[in-house]
């Protein structure tokens, strides 16, 4: 088999090195291009046939993976005047490692498809350390059967490939991920100057909080208590109490002179929560009203999400 790669900056160096690695030692051969040609130098050292063209890679490639820059890039490569769909032919799995955008990757699904190729969005995350030691989600959308196909290429580049659904499944799942992280660093940053204003030296509050119920548990571990199974009594932390604390809270921000955009946010909801009549249910319960805003369900079936969590807790 002959696998192309395209992108070959701070991510993509790395992955495409380990798909060297991975594939090279079993008799398939790397192809690699960038627009930089001097970025492929240590590829073609390791082994790998450089490319001119997205559509040189395309005319040999039975699997195909690109680590772009964004949606700009990810139209240019694909639709340029040497681009993939030029000379992609039938029965080729493309594999989007960017971060792109859900529209944009189900409208060249389309294109692909009818050329008779396999588009999957399928980005990464992990950061380059993960890039480079592999230990990296990739989040793919796309047809099942040609992802089980190509899975053991995919594995050679990060530890953790799922599918997650249809195409642009796995694009909804970057930007899901990634926001959280941005909202939450928002957040830290917010608090933590409270705390400083207030006088407590910056690493003995990290060294504190690491250690509460929060710090203890990964971020979307605690989805699973309440908010995925809609389940909000009996509560663990009773919404008036939590209604107390944010009060608290924004009471110190205001006596301080610190801006709190984000936790007065949080206190409109509760103090909503509180006028609902939710007083006594769990604090959680606030999500709902988003959702409602949102005009979406969250309700998983108590016995998938238990199968998730032992599948979870097997996997690590």
């Amino acid at each position: 088999m002959k696998a192309g790669f395209i992108g070959l900056g701070t991510m993509g160096a790395f992955m495409a090195a380990n798909l060297q690695k991975g594939v090279q030692p079993q008799g398939h051969t790397v192809l690699v291009h960038d627009i930089n040609r001097a970025a492929a130098a240590p590829h073609i050292k390791n082994g790998a046939v450089w490319s001119d063209s997205p559509a040189a890679i395309a005319a040999e490639a039975d699997v195909i993976f690109t680590s772009l820059p964004g949606p700009p890039e990810f139209e240019a490569v694909s639709y340029g005047e040497s681009g993939l769909l030029s000379a992609i032919r039938p029965g080729v799995a493309y594999f989007d490692l960017t971060t792109n955008a859900p529209t944009t990757v189900r409208k060249a699904h389309a294109d692909y498809e009818k050329k008779g190729a396999h588009l999957f969005d399928a980005p990464v995350s992990g950061g380059p350390r993960g890039a480079q030691t592999g230990k990296l989600a990739i989040w793919c959308g796309g047809d099942a059967d040609v992802f089980e196909r190509w899975k053991p290429f995919l594995d050679a580049i990060g530890d953790q490939a799922k599918l997650i659904g249809p195409i642009g499944a796995g694009s909804v799942a970057k930007l899901v991920h990634n926001c959280y992280g941005y909202i939450a660093t928002a957040a830290a940053a917010e608090v933590f100057s409270m705390g400083v204003k207030a006088g407590i030296e910056p690493l003995a509050i990290w060294e504190a909080v690491r250690q509460g119920a929060i710090g203890r548990r990964g971020a979307f571990e605690s989805l699973t208590d309440q908010f995925l199974p809609d389940k909000y009594e009996p509560p663990a932390f009773a919404l008036r109490l939590a209604h107390k604390d944010v009060s608290l809270a924004t009471a110190l921000g205001r006596e301080l002179n610190v801006p709190m955009r984000l936790a007065n946010l949080a206190l409109a909801d509760l103090a909503e929560g509180l006028n609902r009549g939710w007083g006594n249910r769990d604090s959680r319960a606030i999500m709902k009203i988003q959702t409602e805003r949102a005009g979406v369900e969250v309700k998983v079936d108590p016995q998938r999400l238990t199968e998730a969590m032992e599948t979870k807790a097997k996997n690590g």
